[in-house]
């Protein structure tokens, strides 16, 4: 790969108390990855090299620029966001001094926007310290779905290990799970879904299966109408519409069964139903990507790891996996328009993996 063609990954740096900057590091250790990717970090030099003396990886050099513009080919580059010393305290929830880590995320994702990166990133966050250092939006996902205007839904989708699986309710609390599920927001998910397996997976026919909401799908009722009532007629709609939707199965058994090899894409109707089993079958090596979005942004399946921040034991593999999905995913809506404009060319189906 040309260090022209080479992808611009903007990377926002997350909570500079977790372990965030220390898979960035880590990730980039290996200068490979610099032959084909044109990395930018949004933080700030001083706040890497605290991270870099901190944990021993003294070898992993990088470049400071003023702005992603003066980012050069084959280099780890850090945008400069901010001139002042962070008060970074590995391990420890930051609080307000989260509001490094909403500097970071604003100017990567207003660079996104103008084309400067050419995808986006994200390291994690802690949500908790980011609502209290002004963050309007319960994740990344809300806030980028924010800046596309918010009026087209989006979906977190979880990759890794031949298996993806998104989820119709996101970030709410389990109590209100239930009334969010609607016969509407289900097909409107599951739409999503399938467009994206076929843009931006490659996957040119998809079957998707749906997990119901109650134990055992309500057990024709007698656990909960939702599943009869609300999922089973969304399958019927969708099926209407020439999607290859198929469920409610009962949740407990589908992983545990291996079904979900059976298919493309998995909706999980909250978000543990669908994320526990998918970190327990896939977590080190799984990606969190947002569909339904103009951009492309991924993100590693992990939190800011906290109870581990400063030892030099986390493992930097999602966020390998997350950076080759990002433009992995580019390629692919590029072969997606150009198989839009020309309908003739011959299409080719993907399963499972990344």
């Amino acid at each position: 790969m040309s260090d022209v063609k080479a992808p611009r990954v903007g990377i926002s740096c997350g909570d500079l108390n977790g372990i965030g900057l220390e898979v960035v590091l880590k990730t980039f250790e290996d200068t490979r990855l610099l032959q084909d990717v044109t990395p930018i970090l949004y933080a700030n030099a001083k706040a890497v090299s605290h991270h870099r003396k901190a944990l021993g990886l003294d070898e992993v050099q990088f470049h400071g620029v003023a702005n992603a513009q003066e980012a050069l080919p084959k280099k780890l580059n850090v945008v400069n966001v901010w001139e002042e010393d962070a008060a970074i305290e590995l391990g420890k929830p930051s609080g307000k001094e989260a509001r490094f880590a909403v500097l970071s995320l604003e100017a990567a994702a207003q660079d996104l926007g103008t084309g400067k990166i050419d995808v986006l990133v994200t390291a994690p966050i802690d949500k908790n310290s980011m609502q209290a250092a002004g963050f309007a939006f319960p994740g990344h996902t809300e806030y980028l779905a924010h800046l596309a205007g918010g009026d087209s839904p989006v979906l977190m989708i979880l990759v890794g290990d031949g298996l993806r699986v998104g989820t119709v309710t996101g970030h709410i609390p389990l109590k209100d799970v239930s009334d969010a599920i609607t016969t509407e927001r289900i097909v409107a998910k599951a739409r999503l879904f399938h467009q994206s397996l076929q843009r931006d997976f490659g996957v040119v026919a998809p079957r998707i299966a749906l997990l119901g909401l109650n134990p055992h799908a309500g057990d024709n009722g007698t656990l909960g109408s939702e599943d009869r009532e609300r999922i089973v007629p969304a399958v019927r709609r969708l099926s209407d519409d020439g999607i290859q939707a198929m469920g409610p199965y009962p949740a407990d058994g589908f992983f545990g069964s291996g079904a979900y090899r059976h298919f493309d894409g998995v909706l999980a109707m909250y978000h543990d139903q669908g994320l526990a089993p998918f970190k327990a079958l896939s977590f080190g090596h799984g990606v969190n990507y947002t569909a339904g979005l103009p951009i492309i942004r991924t993100s590693p399946d992990h939190g800011t790891g906290l109870g581990i921040a400063g030892q030099g034991v986390a493992d930097e593999g999602s966020f390998r996996h997350a950076v080759w999905l990002a433009c992995d995913i580019r390629v692919q809506r590029e072969r997606w328009k150009a198989m839009s404009a020309n309908p003739l060319q011959p299409q080719r189906k993907e399963k499972g993996g990344e």
